[in-house]
């Protein structure tokens, strides 16, 4: 008989759910990628008078050698979905799969708008192809939900998915190793309150995820799953949210400046 041998392996003992006790150092494939979201709501939804100075400072950041990628939000249409579905009783994988719709429509118009200047639309299944891209002087464009779809986690405080665009946008910049990701918004970043409801909101200029966590806002302008995320971050340590309907402010973030609201880790 021939004898069995075993293949080395530091894993090869190991049940998969105890950590690892060599030391993990993920490698940064992208670091100077710019990754960012294009809100729906905030953006989107408003139409022509929104998206197309945005879209002027993103080629303007092109001409300067800035490379980026776009991640679409799903904005109204999403949320109305998520209604729509919810009085249906339908579980949260469902939600998950039925808002990406949205956001990949989103996508698909700004692929179109952005195409004489090299936009290429993406699916989630193409991220392997981002370094090609933009390579070529493309300007990858795809929705920002991230692909868990029907195997969306059910969170107990009901079935809308925790798990949407600005949360697919953060995990994308994690893979690729970028220090901080940009969520383009009609907010000049992030308030103790809701401005658009309460005036006397004060502006938070910078601030940390844990310091977030415990002040427990009512409205954190993004998904509160990106904040728990960011305290374990490996790469992308930095949140920034900027004001995309004010000129010039898009133009300031991309090329790495302390704009807006920035969230660390």
């Amino acid at each position: 008989m021939l004898e069995r041998k075993a293949i080395p392996s530091l894993l090869g003992d190991s049940p998969l759910s105890a950590p690892s006790a060599d030391e993990y150092r993920p490698i940064r494939m992208m670091p100077d990628l710019r990754v960012m979201k294009i809100g729906g709501q905030s953006v989107m939804d408003r139409g022509r008078a929104a998206v197309f100075p945005i879209l002027k400072e993103i080629l303007q950041a092109k001409e300067e050698g800035i490379q980026m990628m776009l991640m679409a939000g799903g904005g109204t249409r999403a949320r109305h979905i998520y209604s729509i579905a919810s009085s249906l009783d339908m579980p949260t994988g469902v939600l998950a799969k039925l808002g990406g719709y949205v956001a990949m429509q989103n996508a698909r118009m700004l692929q179109m708008l952005l195409a004489k200047e090299g936009g290429v639309y993406m699916l989630a299944d193409d991220l392997e192809k981002v370094p090609l891209y933009v390579r070529l002087g493309c300007i990858p464009v795809t929705s920002g939900m991230p692909p868990f779809e029907y195997w969306e986690k059910p969170t107990g405080l009901g079935n809308i998915p925790q798990h949407r665009t600005d949360a697919g946008t953060w995990l994308t910049a994690e893979v690729f190793g970028i220090k901080r990701c940009l969520f383009v918004k009609d907010e000049d970043g992030l308030f103790t309150d809701d401005p658009k409801k309460n005036p006397n909101a004060e502006f938070i200029p910078r601030i940390s995820a844990a310091e977030l966590i415990e002040r427990d806002l009512v409205d954190v302008v993004v998904e509160r799953v990106v904040i728990e995320y960011l305290q374990r971050a490996k790469h992308c340590t930095e949140l920034q949210i900027v004001n995309g309907l004010k000129p010039g402010v898009l133009s300031a973030a991309l090329r790495g400046e302390d704009v807006g609201t920035i969230i660390h880790r």
